[in-house]
């Protein structure tokens, strides 16, 4: 039998801390993975000391990224979802002064991040962002392990062991999908809306409650990064000097009105008239504020990435303020079950990494997401729905990830609201188009997307050694 990676909606769609889904939440899972292994090989509490090697794009952008950061608080035991990030900054000042850390919250070892994170500028062969864990044991034998970040908060070793398991999980799909063309048949086979296609795909692997609850704590860490972001002024961290936009365009749009919390704050836009020519400065706000949270190591939802987290929740939040004022939890369930999905094809495809694939691997994927779940939502049919995500990557095929100094905020933030925006056209431009002859299938764009990005010069992804990462440099800011 093929063996086709299984991917769930859940995959494509995690909660995690920014500013990067491969650079951050990655390196942050690959130490808690490899506290694992130590503890599976009864190897755990024999270590004294630990050391952290960075490879290729993590170590080139590593510390406008986070990656440091993020790689000792896996160390630390704290997961991204749960952990209070106001703990975050004392905790780093206090492993820097001290040159301990408490291992998994359990002991402490000898630890000094100036010279036990060490930033290879050498790319390992099995992909760009590598990452070794090393330890000295108390019995005076090393051990080490390698890991790979390869988009999106997924981590696999070379050998990709957790590749079985993935496997397994896609026997026990009743609709298993590798192409567009496949999930398009089961469409027409079942009479099903894409949507529904996939909520029986996960109903495989989880409850409905389960795949419910699950979908409404992504949601509300969305529309809770949009609010974050609407509320929180001043600069960006990182050296760049980047002012928060998010906060003022907020503020000129609501005028004098407050709220208190997040449902509030949604409510009370969908009970706005909302002008004409203030739709594209709602939505521009909307993601502009996600990835301001992201850039400043707040809490976002992977879509597919961190660096492209502010475009799927700007279109949904679109959809529901100014397109269905009636819109409730089931629209959002259906809007993130269709964007899961697509998301998922370009995985299998191609790329969702920017080391990989440069920037089409994360705002143009997470436009083809936004723009095929908005198709569906508006009464698009299937064939609408994956022509408008093709649309889409279509208009990004080629775009490069040269961020200034190694952070996400320029060009990365304003890259959002295209994404964005692009999405919107794409949906519409497909509901007034006969999908059934459409000339450029959505497969045809996957392939050619990774083409594209094996083509594109290594510097153009996410290693700052290229584009406006050089014309524009710290000094000039």
């Amino acid at each position: 039998m093929k063996k086709i990676e299984c991917i769930s909606v859940f995959d494509m769609l995690k909660i995690g801390v920014g500013p990067s889904s491969s650079h951050t939440l990655g390196p942050w899972r690959a130490g808690q993975r490899w506290i694992a292994e130590l503890k599976k090989k009864d190897t755990f509490n024999l270590v004294e000391e630990i050391k952290i090697d960075l490879y290729g794009s993590l170590s080139l952008t590593g510390k406008g990224h986070a990656t440091d950061i993020a790689s000792i608080l896996g160390l630390c035991g704290y997961d991204p979802v749960t952990m209070d990030l106001d703990q975050i900054e004392p905790l780093i000042q206090s492993i820097k002064e001290e040159k301990k850390l408490k291992f998994n919250r359990e002991f402490e070892v000898s630890f000094n991040p100036e010279t036990q994170v060490i930033f290879n500028r050498k790319f390992l062969d099995f992909h760009p962002n590598g990452i070794k864990f090393s330890a000295k044991l108390n019995n005076g034998k090393k051990t080490s392990s390698y890991f790979f970040s390869i988009g999106g908060g997924f981590v696999v070793k070379k050998e990709r062991k957790n590749a079985k398991r993935k496997i397994e999980n896609f026997e026990q799909f009743p609709f298993p999908i590798e192409k567009a063309t496949e999930l398009l048949a089961y469409c027409h086979q079942e009479g099903k809306k894409i949507s529904e296609i996939v909520l029986e795909n996960e109903k495989s692997l989880r409850t409905e409650e389960e795949i419910t609850k699950g979908l409404k704590d992504i949601w509300q860490v969305m529309l809770e990064s949009m609010y974050t972001g609407c509320h929180t002024e001043g600069i960006l961290p990182g050296g760049l000097q980047v002012q928060r936009r998010g906060y003022n365009m907020h503020q000129r749009l609501i005028g004098d009105v407050a709220y208190n919390n997040p449902q509030e704050w949604l409510e009370g836009i969908r009970k706005t008239e909302v002008k004409f020519r203030q739709i594209l400065k709602w939505v521009s706000c909307y993601a502009l504020s996600v990835n301001e949270v992201n850039a400043s190591l707040g809490r976002v939802v992977t879509a597919p990435t961190n660096g492209s987290a502010g475009t799927v929740p700007a279109v949904l939040m679109y959809y529901m303020t100014i397109e269905n004022h009636e819109a409730n939890f089931e629209h959002v369930k259906q809007f993130l079950l269709v964007a899961g999905e697509i998301g998922s094809l370009f995985k299998k495809g191609a790329t969702i990494s920017a080391a990989m694939g440069g920037c089409q691997a994360e705002i143009g994927v997470s436009s083809a997401m936004a723009a095929g779940a908005l198709a569906e939502l508006m009464g698009g049919t299937p064939e609408q729905v994956l022509m408008a995500s093709e649309i889409a990557m279509e208009h990004h095929l080629g775009l490069t990830c040269d961020p200034i100094a190694g952070l996400v905020q320029v060009p990365c933030i304003e890259r959002n609201t295209m994404g964005a925006i692009k999405a919107i056209s794409a949906a519409e431009i497909a509901l007034e188009t006969d999908a059934t002859k459409a000339k450029v299938p959505l497969d045809k764009v996957i392939e050619t997307m990774w083409d594209t990005a094996k083509d594109m010069n290594s510097k153009y992804k996410e290693t700052s050694e290229g584009g406006l990462a050089v014309k524009v440099s710290l000094s000039d800011c």
